[in-house]
């Protein structure tokens, strides 16, 4: 119980697989585009429990925190082995934690267990995990097919950086018509396009994607299908839904106290392992290594993530529908008038809710200025901060803040208003307290009418 031993010099299972695919609940697919998906969908909370409980070098019930930087063997002939591929992880044998570290890799299987992934490795960031797969799906002169609704953070990664360090060009479209979609992989050259990029749940927009359709448009392609699920883990499982690798920054809802910076890969354990490779992996390259600290510290936060996001979903569903009694224009896919409501309910996990963040479009970024001025100095219903799964509220004006790096134009084509105040729904003090502060705010500054008042 109180630690691993090292197993023999003779090889043995793939270091990243999960505790489902070692119980044969995984199953690879017949071609080689199409994820690994669960024969039997696990709840991705179920999923988490499931894993192999890590106990500490002294039987203690958390596991160690392994924070070497190198790792020594018995025999010199091990390290040859080492560096051959022939020994590692898998059988408790590591380098350097550049490649490999103990504490991350468990950390990481927990996140494979709660996407239903075969394999996942945690890195120093989010938009670093964005970074490092796509440099490993594709080379110099290669593709890429995106949603024109991103995080302006991937949007300046894609539409800028890449092209000028790498070549490696990016076409946007619009994710919702599916026909745009086709049509853009029809003008796409075909052969180096390489990946379909979009968000589960789009910032700050939260236009829903229909993941299963865009899945299939993909491999028909034999494209593969990156998603990023920050803004909705637990409620979108994006790998169950068709696609081929996961991402996540997990600074946000999965850390949950707006104090860790962290990523996550999950997808198809060759994939994965191939980000390590010690001569052409992204991982083992760029070096965005998770200090095994935080690996810790993450560890510790994940078995309550289920309760968190509730919280979060529950609230934001509440206000919204509220706030859309009052007359204003709320974006929460919760809604019934949402463009993708009924979308979202048949890709939801059931109990998890619609999502912690709604927006509030109030067409002007004065207005937008004047209610987070309110609500911060004077109601103190949440904060003035970009980010978001908070436990309190976060607020910002989108464009010009997390999406400032879009044009206007761009802003425009992705439906970014200059009054959008996007908020990241926080779970402390009691849910009519919190709603007498926002409407409080809202009535001073007359945005509603002051019958409202008497809610």
């Amino acid at each position: 119980m109180a630690g691993r031993k090292r197993g023999r010099e003779d090889g043995g299972e793939n270091v990243l697989q999960s505790e489902q695919q070692q119980k044969g609940l995984l199953s690879q697919q017949s071609t080689k585009k199409k994820p690994l998906l669960l024969q039997q969908w696990v709840d991705p909370v179920q999923g988490m429990a499931n894993v192999r409980h890590e106990f500490g070098e002294h039987g203690g019930v958390n596991m160690s925190i392994e924070a070497s930087t190198t790792f020594t063997v018995l025999e010199p002939e091990t390290m040859t082995k080492l560096f051959q591929g022939a020994l590692g992880p898998d059988r408790d044998f590591y380098i350097y934690s550049r490649h490999f570290n103990p504490t991350v890799l468990n950390l990481s299987r927990q996140m494979a267990a709660m996407e239903g992934t075969e394999a996942a490795y945690c890195t120093s960031s989010g938009m670093s995990a964005i970074s490092a797969i796509l440099m490993q799906l594709c080379s110099s002169g290669d593709h890429i097919i995106a949603s024109s609704r991103l995080y302006g953070g991937t949007h300046a990664l894609l539409a800028h950086f890449l092209p000028r360090t790498c070549n490696i060009t990016t076409t946007f479209v619009d994710i919702e018509d599916l026909g745009a979609v086709r049509e853009a992989l029809k003008k796409a050259p075909g052969s180096t396009t390489k990946v379909l990029y979009f968000e589960s749940m789009s910032n700050p927009q939260l236009t829903v994607a229909d993941i299963p359709a865009l899945s299939g448009i993909g491999h028909d392609k034999g494209l593969t299908v990156v998603v990023d699920n920050t803004f909705a883990p637990l409620s979108l499982s994006p790998a169950r839904l068709g696609a081929d690798v996961v991402v996540h920054s997990m600074s946000k809802f999965i850390c949950g106290a707006s104090d860790i910076i962290a990523g996550a890969v999950c997808g198809p354990a060759d994939l994965v392992n191939s980000m390590m490779d010690l001569k052409q992996g992204s991982l083992m390259m760029l070096g965005p290594t998770m200090n095994p600290q935080i690996a810790f510290q993450i560890s510790l936060r994940l078995p309550h993530l289920g309760i968190r996001m509730k919280e979060h979903c529950e609230r934001a569903l509440i206000y919204a529908q509220r706030l859309k009694k009052l007359g204003l224009k709320v974006i929460y896919p919760g809604l019934p008038d949402h463009p993708q409501h009924e979308l979202m309910k048949t890709l939801v996990n059931e109990g998890y809710g619609y999502g912690g963040v709604l927006s509030v479009d109030l067409e002007t970024t004065e207005r937008a200025h004047d209610l987070m001025r309110h609500l911060q100095n004077t109601s103190q219903f949440g904060w003035m901060a970009v980010s978001l799964g908070y436990h309190d509220t976060l607020m910002s004006c989108s464009g010009s803040t997390t999406s400032s790096e879009l044009s206007k134009e761009e802003q425009a084509t992705a439906g970014i208003s200059a009054g959008l105040v996007r908020m990241s729904i926080g779970f402390t003090g009691s849910m009519e307290k919190r709603w007498s502060q926002l409407l409080d705010a809202l009535t001073s500054l007359k945005l509603v009418p002051d019958v409202a008042a008497r809610w």
